[in-house]
């Protein structure tokens, strides 16, 4: 199978180097210090499971690549409208792309039944720009269980997870997607073909709507969070407030709050990656976690208020990250 990886960071390239180790054709598309070790050195996996090198191909040229089965897409969510560029050279007629990306999709109503079949959420993509950059019918969704960080450039840190769960926007039996499958699990990974991985979506993304605004907004790592009594009611509210829109969504996931907390507290001093985003100076991905959910709850009538508020502050925090700085 040939797979492009495109923004081969720290997920990226721990899927490329696993896809590559188990036989799979892989380009990792990548840029900067981090691009120019791979190439040199290969990708170097740190993992409790064993460490590996793995030796893809990586370049910062999609035409170099040219068409491929599969592309993986690493970017964070806010990229994926101004991807086309990168994009296209590596699309042909039955390329796949597989998104794995944190909070709500834009292919979300896409291929379901009742009065929201085909609603575009505007807070995923704002006026079309993500469908008319990459077309529902190329989708495949994908939510990630794996926690990974650039360790140095060239050098990914796996320090907890294996699983890739993938499936068809439309609950369709791909045989795309069981090929996927079958390449990630030949490189040691986990990597289900769900019937309807929205439920998925909504698992993980309790702790993201969660504890990533919230660390950004307070500089605090998930188990400061938990061990905070406030904050931690905060928590459990915006997780039962996430629920109700879930279940307004006919979601209904099966882990419960608490155990959803406790599993964040047990993961320690883990720091976000919205609140390494902001202490970089870039623009945290929260629109796809948070604005979404909201926009969300305002479509099926559910309340939100926590929620809502957190929106507001983690917005406007968002926009002075992404605002020039003034040299006086």
């Amino acid at each position: 199978m040939r797979i492009a990886v495109l923004g081969a960071g720290a997920i990226g390239a721990y899927a490329g180097a696993a896809l590559h180790r188990g036989g799979a054709d892989v380009h990792l598309i990548a840029r900067g210090e981090h691009l120019r070790a791979m190439r040199e050195h290969g990708v170097r996996v740190l993992s409790p499971r064993g460490d590996f090198t793995a030796h893809p191909h990586a370049t910062d040229d999609p035409a170099e690549v040219g068409p491929v089965d599969a592309v993986l897409l690493g970017l964070k969510a806010q990229h994926y409208a101004g991807c086309g560029p990168l994009l296209r050279p590596l699309l042909g007629p039955d390329t796949a792309v597989v998104a794995a990306q944190n909070g709500i999709p834009w292919w979300y109503f896409h291929g379901v039944d009742g009065p929201l079949a085909g609603r575009r959420i505007e807070s995923v993509d704002p006026g079309g720009a993500v469908s008319r950059t990459i077309p529902v019918e190329r989708a495949v969704g994908c939510v990630v269980y794996a926690a990974t960080e650039i360790a140095a450039p060239g050098v990914v840190r796996h320090i907890e997870g294996t699983r890739f769960s993938i499936g068809e926007p439309d609950r369709s039996d791909s045989a795309r997607c069981r090929a996927l499958s079958a390449a990630m699990e030949a490189g040691g990974l986990k990597c289900p073909v769900e019937a309807d991985l929205r439920e998925d979506i909504w698992v993980k993304l309790m702790g993201n709507i969660v504890f990533n605004p919230l660390s950004a907004l307070t500089r605090s790592t998930m188990a400061q969070i938990c061990r905070d009594r406030s904050a931690r009611d905060l928590a459990r509210t915006m997780m039962d407030e996430t629920l109700a829109v879930a279940a307004a969504l006919g979601v209904r996931p099966s882990v419960s709050v608490d155990r959803r907390l406790a599993g964040a507290e047990r993961a320690g001093d883990h720091r976000t990656s919205t609140l390494h985003d902001l202490e970089r100076g870039r623009p945290m991905e929260l629109d796809v976690i948070l604005s979404a959910v909201v926009e969300l709850a305002d479509l099926t009538g559910v309340a939100v208020p926590a929620l809502r508020t957190v929106d507001a502050v983690a917005g406007l925090l968002n926009q002075r990250v992404s605002e020039p700085v003034a040299v006086s």
